[in-house]
């Protein structure tokens, strides 16, 4: 097969102002977009991404890794819809790749690897198919985007936090993690592009205090984490009573229960419901996570004056001791940890392979 010189990667303003122009001349498709609520804002991140990408690289393939990370995004889609969690529409973010948001978390690290690892499954399956067509066609564009693929879906693999590799070690095994750390430092010494060094150094930083945090800082005792609320709400009864308002640098202990929801769209969330009883407020707030509760506070009593009255707002601060997960968390049967050790395993190999495999093809550099 004759070879061919791969597409150069260089600014192509021709393809930005392109892209451009075709926007702006489908105004009513924006405006329609924008009516899809969250496909269309998943859409218009895609937009945006393409253009960034197009200014960097040549429009088909500034499109074609687009698509490539819309299939890796779908595919931790599909798996938590599997596991019946809801999730938000992809959200792509110029030259990071893409997230998605969940309104319910994992309560076990095994749900935790099975969304993780459906993100590189339907990627490295996308990017097989791409490297096929562009095999098929001859056409170094469709291969150049496969190639950069399999090496994103790859980086993904790393056993580091947040990305797909430190969710499915949780069902493995958190030595992994360790790897992680060492490994981490390594591949961010071999990167070629500082910016890309230093978006992976963060993200390495964060993990590794992270760690430092669960296994090291707080081993042996309670972390205490404190949250805060601000509630507004209509206290013009107080003055006709003739209380006596608080100052401003009034701090009390309140009442409270806490529940948490177990079923329906918000099953798993933890509410607490606070209350001042001389006053008459009752708020509510929510936790990120499953805690026990230490202290709740009153920290700073404001005096409003509205037209409707006269209202306080109330500063309110939750102490709380996140429930260890450490335990029940990572609880996993030993036969679905060499499931997904195997698949894990597996699709690295895999995506070496396939990388080795484009440079013996012969249709780019």
């Amino acid at each position: 097969m004759e070879q061919k010189k791969k597409p150069e990667n260089k600014r192509s303003p021709w393809a930005l102002g392109g892209l451009v122009a075709v926007l702006l001349s489908q105004g009513k498709l924006i405006l329609g977009v924008l009516k899809l609520g969250k496909a269309g804002g998943a859409v218009i991140s895609m937009f945006i991404t393409i253009w960034a990408y197009a200014y960097l690289a040549p429009l088909p393939f500034a499109i074609g890794i687009v698509l490539m990370i819309l299939i890796h995004e779908l595919g931790h889609v599909f798996a938590a819809k599997m596991k019946g969690l809801p999730v938000s529409a992809p959200v792509f973010i110029p030259f990071l790749g893409a997230l998605i948001t969940m309104k319910k978390h994992p309560t076990d690290a095994a749900t935790e690897a099975f969304i993780g690892i459906g993100g590189p499954i339907l990627g490295t399956v996308g990017a097989t198919a791409a490297f096929a067509l562009g095999v098929y066609m001859d056409s170094p564009v469709i291969v150049s985007v496969a190639y950069s693929a399999f090496y994103l879906n790859l980086i993904n693999l790393l056993p580091i936090h947040p990305l797909d590799g430190g969710r499915i070690s949780t069902a493995v095994t958190r030595w992994l993690w360790v790897l992680g750390l060492v490994g981490g430092l390594v591949f961010i010494y071999y990167l070629n592009n500082n910016t890309s060094r230093i978006i992976f150094f963060i993200i390495w930083a964060m993990f590794a205090w992270d760690l430092y945090k669960k296994y090291v800082k707080f081993r042996n005792r309670e972390e205490i984490v404190s949250v805060s609320s601000r509630f507004e709400f209509h206290a013009e009864h107080l003055l006709q009573q003739g209380y006596i308002i608080p100052g401003e640098n009034h701090s009390r202990e309140l009442d409270f229960t806490t529940y948490t929801e177990l079923q329906g769209a918000m099953e798993g969330r933890q509410t607490i419901v606070m209350y001042w009883q001389g006053i008459g407020f009752e708020g509510h707030a929510y936790l990120p996570a499953q805690a026990l509760i230490k202290k709740v506070q009153a920290v700073k009593v404001e005096r409003i004056q509205k037209e409707g009255g006269f209202y306080l707002g109330l500063q309110v601060q939750v102490d709380f001791t996140p429930l260890g997960q450490h335990d029940r968390y990572y609880e996993v049967e030993t036969k679905t940890r060499w499931k997904f050790g195997a698949a894990y395993l597996g699709l690295v190999l895999y995506l070496l392979y396939m990388i080795r495999l484009v440079h013996q093809v012969g249709i780019i550099d």
